[in-house]
């Protein structure tokens, strides 16, 4: 199976797009609007401190103020390790970044006791703005370069989980202790299985060098300010999705080209081979055929090979994907017809979740199953679906109504909410009103503008040319008992300009 990374590069948009075996897997767009924050770290200040809530708003110098939990602020290093330690988080267990940076079930600490209003602090963005909601803001510092991952606040060398040879494991975690300042932390990344000592001694220098920096910025700098700004898409990218597993990187900027392949250089020499320049005329999505996933995953509803569809709605406080046989009967008998579009639209939507980057709580309504043994088929297949994902997700046995409950770690917005706006026409309805409702709508404004007896003998009237279709056809009775009622005749013009739902009454 050939996996790619295709990355189209423009002055006002820059996007990534995984590619493995000619399917769109995974999509990362940045925009110039200067709200790409996850990774950011910034020298904030306290404003508000809520005990209630046991968190803290901080400003750091942007429109709005970041959030920042209790679980995300500690005293010292010290009291992090002991909570840690409480939790069996000591050294030597194997833990991703992830179980670092939210120890929410070992809070021993109260968040007035540990920060004050007008406190001037170091923080780093976790999660970026979404929709109303400010930035989720961490004071566990985490500076990931391509084979590790420094944390300062933590005293602890952990490697990932997906290195799975026990050996290897131990090599890399010893070679880590032996190289590493005592009182920091480190995670060992996947890609760094077989990596050599040198070249892990060598990207260790680079972040510490880093981090230096950054404790000097904080200390120059006054007031809410940046302090220090994480790469572009395109270097996170390398950085973090170009493994072993990617065959070719493909970019179409000569400026962009040059920089990745500087930072090649320095932190993955023997991947400079795979990477190329792309000169085509036609545009580099086109040519790899990712416009027409990016449509795809925009839609609201997706069908499946057999005919079946799954549809997607998405809501402020979670996402909720439903299953349908559609046009599918199946072959055999109802049980079978309803397993086999189940297990088909797991995999779909474990594709769509990735691609679509949806987070949050999401509620999947499989179509009713009767087995119990048909439901545990299901569950198993969409957990199996979802280990791909880079992203943590959390999923629930299937209840009895065929509803499955999961969630997915969300940092960024998802992809439908950064392409896509409200609509103007139904202000984000979803829907429209149909033309029956507002050819009665303008029956009964009718009678509202025409209650003088002054104003001659005609109502012009003036409206979408679908209205207008129903209006002389299939309302035709209705608008003639409609004369007869205001005592006027309805003159019917349509304009092609118009809203469906909009209309003009003039006499």
């Amino acid at each position: 199976m050939s996996t790619e990374l295709v990355i189209n590069t423009r002055y006002h948009e820059t996007r990534v797009a995984l590619v493995e075996n000619g399917t769109v897997a995974e999509l990362h767009v940045e925009r110039e609007t200067g709200q790409e924050l996850m990774g950011n770290i910034y020298r904030g200040t306290v404003v508000r401190v809520l005990p209630g809530m046991q968190a803290a708003f901080v400003d750091i110098g942007l429109e709005r103020t970041g959030f920042l939990y209790v679980s995300d602020v500690y005293q010292s290093t010290l009291d992090l390790e002991q909570a840690m330690t409480k939790h069996a988080i000591g050294a030597g267990t194997e833990i991703e970044k992830e179980d670092i940076q939210e120890p929410a079930s070992a809070i021993n600490f109260n968040i007035e006791e540990l920060l004050q209003e007008g406190q001037e602090i170091m923080v780093q963005v976790s999660k970026e703005p979404i929709g109303n909601k400010g930035a989720r803001l961490t004071s566990h510092i985490s500076l990931p370069g391509r084979h590790l991952v420094l944390m300062p606040t933590v005293r602890h060398i952990g490697v990932s989980r997906r290195i799975e040879d026990p050996a290897e494991r131990d090599r890399l975690r010893a070679v880590v202790r032996e190289i590493a300042p005592e009182n920091l932390g480190f995670i060992v990344r996947t890609v760094s299985e077989g990596a050599e000592r040198e070249k892990l001694q060598s990207e260790m220098d680079f972040l510490l060098r880093l981090w230096d920096t950054i404790q000097e910025s904080m200390g120059r700098f006054s007031g809410p300010s940046l302090i220090y700004r994480d790469l572009t898409v395109s270097l996170r990218s390398v950085r973090d999705l170009f493994t072993r597993e990617v065959d070719k990187l493909i970019i179409d900027s000569e400026a962009e080209y040059d920089k990745i392949m500087t930072f090649i250089e320095t932190f993955a020499s023997r991947l400079r081979y795979s990477v190329e320049l792309y000169e085509g005329a036609e545009p580099i999505f086109d040519h790899y055929g990712i416009e027409m996933e990016i449509s795809r995953a925009l839609e609201r509803k997706i069908w499946l090979k057999s005919g079946g569809y799954i549809v997607i709605e998405m809501t402020e406080a979670l996402t909720a994907i439903d299953v349908n046989t559609g046009s599918y009967v199946g072959k055999r008998n109802l049980e079978e017809t309803i397993l086999k579009t189940n297990l088909e639209a797991v995999k779909e939507i474990a594709y769509q979740l990735r691609l679509r980057n949806i987070g949050g709580l999401i509620v999947i309504d499989f179509i009713d199953m009767e087995r119990k043994s048909s439901r545990e088929r299901v569950f198993t297949a969409l957990k199996e679906a979802m280990q791909k994902d880079r992203a943590k997700t959390h999923i629930l046995k299937m209840s009895e109504l065929g509803l499955i409950e999961m969630t997915r770690k969300r940092t960024r917005e998802n992809l439908n909410r950064l392409l896509e706006e409200p609509c103007l026409y139904c202000d984000g309805h979803g829907s429209l009103k149909s033309r029956k409702t507002v050819c009665y709508e303008i029956f009964r404004e009718l009678e509202r503008e025409t209650v003088l007896p002054d104003g001659g003998d005609r109502v012009y009237l003036q409206v979408h040319p679908e209205i207008e279709k129903v209006l002389k056809e299939d309302e035709q009775e209705a608008v003639i008992q409609m004369e007869k009622r205001i005592a006027r005749r309805i003159i019917i013009n349509s304009r092609g300009d118009f809203h469906l739902e909009q209309y003009e009454i003039s006499m």
